[in-house]
């Protein structure tokens, strides 16, 4: 199930933040991430957050983060990944917008391969520069 984000999800979604930035950016320093922790931990509530609950058990398994038509992220947790979670998430962030836009990491060439799959298309090429690393806006219009 998908939704709103709650006060109370928020250890289970830094938990999900962290472990999933450190095991897909391993290009980037871990300490980049554990730096950057409590600023987003304190910020992430004023985005606009959806989770995905698993109907059973009440677990969180992942996290879309938005701000306007911006994709801040989508995590999903290390063993739920490529069973559907993230693309549930983006189908339904894609239900309430006619553009959406982010940035991913040139290294990060799974995410780039799920992002053009799902009709994302390259926009522009630049350096991130808190990481100085290559990362592609990407932008999908319905």
């Amino acid at each position: 199930m998908i939704r709103v984000f709650q006060r109370n999800d928020l250890d289970a979604i830094m938990e999900i933040w962290l472990d999933t930035n450190i095991q897909a950016h391993r290009f980037i320093a871990r300490g980049y991430w554990t730096d950057h922790f409590a600023l987003v931990k304190e910020m992430l509530p004023e985005a606009e957050v959806y989770v995905y609950e698993e109907d059973d058990t009440g677990r969180i398994d992942g996290f879309v983060g938005l701000t306007g038509g911006y994709i801040a992220g989508i995590f999903v947790k290390k063993d739920f990944q490529a069973k559907g979670i993230g693309k549930q998430l983006l189908d339904y962030v894609k239900d309430t917008r006619e553009e959406i836009s982010l940035s991913v990491y040139q290294k990060n060439i799974r995410a780039i391969r799920f992002y053009q799959r799902e009709a994302f298309v390259i926009q522009s090429e630049g350096v991130d520069e808190s990481t100085g690393e290559k990362e592609l806006v990407m932008v999908w219009r319905r």
